[in-house]
């Protein structure tokens, strides 16, 4: 069964960004927040809650149709898997997402979007991330 990952209980969510730190150390092989995948954020100073920016794995994932290379492609359970191979770097699917959740490496000049891979929601210390059974997102969706 397929798992997509959604934000569970962000009113816990204290900004101490380890989600995004773990998840450019383990996907970008690089410590830099700015290649993680998933963006945390508050909204709207410092004394507000946080959100967390991520893909909602969507089914007809419209980064993946604006694409003009082909990298995108679908994800089981939803969402897209990116082939660098194939990525010329036009960045079409960057405005496409409607959450605006997919960031861009400028060195790579490749997408990073989320592969829905858990290690996040894993080493988040308040339990604020979590992965769920990719029917039980239908519900929320």
């Amino acid at each position: 069964m397929s798992k997509i990952l959604k934000p569970k209980e962000m009113n816990k969510c204290l900004g101490c960004l380890a989600c995004m730190n773990v998840c450019s150390t383990v996907n970008q092989k690089d410590h830099s927040l700015v290649k993680s995948a998933l963006k945390v954020r508050t909204t709207g100073g410092i004394t507000s809650n946080y959100v967390a920016i991520v893909c909602l794995g969507c089914k007809e994932p419209a980064c993946m149709e604006v694409c003009s290379s082909d990298a995108l492609s679908k994800r089981p359970g939803g969402g897209v898997l990116v082939s660098e191979e194939k990525c010329i770097g036009c960045r079409k699917c960057v405005p496409a997402c409607i959450m605006r959740a997919i960031n861009f490496d400028e060195e790579k000049r490749k997408p990073i979007i989320c592969r829905h891979c858990g290690v996040c929601a894993r080493f988040c210390p308040h339990d604020c991330l979590q992965m769920i059974d990719c029917e039980e997102a239908m519900i929320y969706a």
